[in-house]
């Protein structure tokens, strides 16, 4: 994702001047094609991320629309004051970029673990989430932010995340892209509706028998404006599941219940997947945070959900006593 971010946003800056990235102090080996084309529109900001927000809206009251690039929760929690005061309020453009969303630094502890990141973000009013689920989804996402200056929350990936879209979709806040078939059994229309890069699991758990008849969907763009258009999108479903990398509190799966809610027939569709307070405070691979989580494979599930400790032992993964402090 973050290679299509980079090349993305050097296409659109030479498309449109006013485009400018600052960094804080990171991000070298991948935004360097945009620093040495746009010399002028680069700014390393240092290790300061506030500071880096707050040049960010100066600069967009100026005419400027900021991408400020940083890891997981640096450009977010560090600068949630910023964000909310200089940029959101004002409805400045700027889009803050985070690098490696959910849990895809679990190595490096969990200073840089975005798990609550959704949570914070879609409580300012003004600001669009952008979160797509593949390379594709971020070429989307980066255009329609270009051609619609706001205040909002890129979430990226890490690396190496593949393509599930063969061509570049057409993306709208609240707009659920269909990125496989279902199969209707006679029991209803089931689908997997994922937000960032969820999208990676929802097309692995689509191949355990309990989903294979699933469609999954997913919606890279949505805020507080989008959710009165949700309830229209739900109707033709008789089970929707949503899935995150992300904990269930104040999440995306939240996010749809709260537009349906009070709906006779509407929000007892819904169900929802996210991580589970287990992950917090513990250090280990994405792989196996997502599954200490309740994201890990599907088939390996027992009746509640959970993966029991002597399926982290056949799958490799150390039981979270051992790594906790």
């Amino acid at each position: 994702m973050r290679n299509a971010f980079i090349e993305e946003l050097v296409s659109l800056a030479t498309q449109y001047p006013h485009i400018a990235l600052v960094v804080g102090d990171l991000g070298y080996s991948v935004v360097e094609p945009f620093a040495d084309r746009f010399p002028d529109r680069f700014i390393n900001a240092g290790v300061a991320e506030q500071n880096m927000t707050g040049l960010a809206a100066g600069m967009a009251s100026e005419g400027y629309h900021v991408f400020t690039y940083s890891i997981a929760n640096f450009p977010t929690f560090r600068c949630a004051e910023q964000i909310r005061n200089d940029v959101d309020y004002h409805r400045l453009p700027v889009t803050v970029v985070s690098v490696g969303g959910g849990l895809a630094y679990g190595a490096l502890g969990y200073s840089h673990h975005a798990v609550q990141d959704y949570a914070l973000m879609r409580s300012f009013p003004n600001l669009l989430i952008a979160a797509p689920g593949d390379p594709m989804e971020v070429r989307a996402c980066m255009r329609y932010l270009a051609g619609n200056p706001q205040p909002s929350y890129l979430r990226l990936g890490k690396a190496g995340e593949p393509n599930f879209h063969t061509t570049v979709p057409d993306v709208a806040p609240g707009k659920w892209l269909k990125v496989a078939d279902g199969v209707d059994r006679g029991d209803g229309r089931a689908t997997l509706l994922s937000t960032g890069a969820a999208m990676g699991i929802a097309m692995g758990w689509r191949n355990a028998p309990q989903y294979h008849h699933h469609s999954v969907h997913s919606m890279p763009l949505w805020s507080m404006a989008s959710k009165p258009d949700q309830i229209a999108a739900v109707q033709p479903f008789d089970v929707v599941e949503t899935l995150e990398d992300h904990l269930r509190d104040g999440g995306f799966g939240s996010w749809l219940m709260e537009a349906v809610v009070g709906q006779p027939g509407v929000e007892t569709r819904l169900r929802a997947h996210a991580l589970t307070p287990a992950v917090c405070g513990t250090v280990g691979s994405q792989k196996m945070l997502n599954a200490l989580g309740g994201l890990g494979p599907v088939h390996r599930f027992d009746a509640l959900g959970v993966i029991g400790a002597a399926d982290f032992s056949q799958i490799g993964l150390y039981q979270p006593s051992i790594l906790r402090t």
